[in-house]
């Protein structure tokens, strides 16, 4: 679990592994070791927070709804 003050940005990983910067960024966050995957599944999402990257399972909109409901 992420502490929702520390999420920097919830990514699609489809759409955002389209453009180069963001294959470059993350490539380099591996190369790091700075890459956390917790998806068991086919990865669809991904978690930036200031020291680590998370590779999710779980798509974008069910992560916002998700950080909805703590929040409310």
């Amino acid at each position: 679990m992420i502490k929702d003050e520390e999420i920097i940005g919830i990514f699609d990983i489809d759409i955002c592994t389209v453009e180069k910067r963001l294959r470059d960024y993350l490539r380099d966050v591996q190369q790091e070791g700075n890459i956390t995957e917790v998806a068991e599944d086919l990865p669809q999402s991904f978690i930036v927070t200031k020291d680590r990257v998370y590779i999710s399972g779980i798509s974008t909109g069910i992560l916002r709804q998700r950080t909805r409901q703590i929040i409310t």
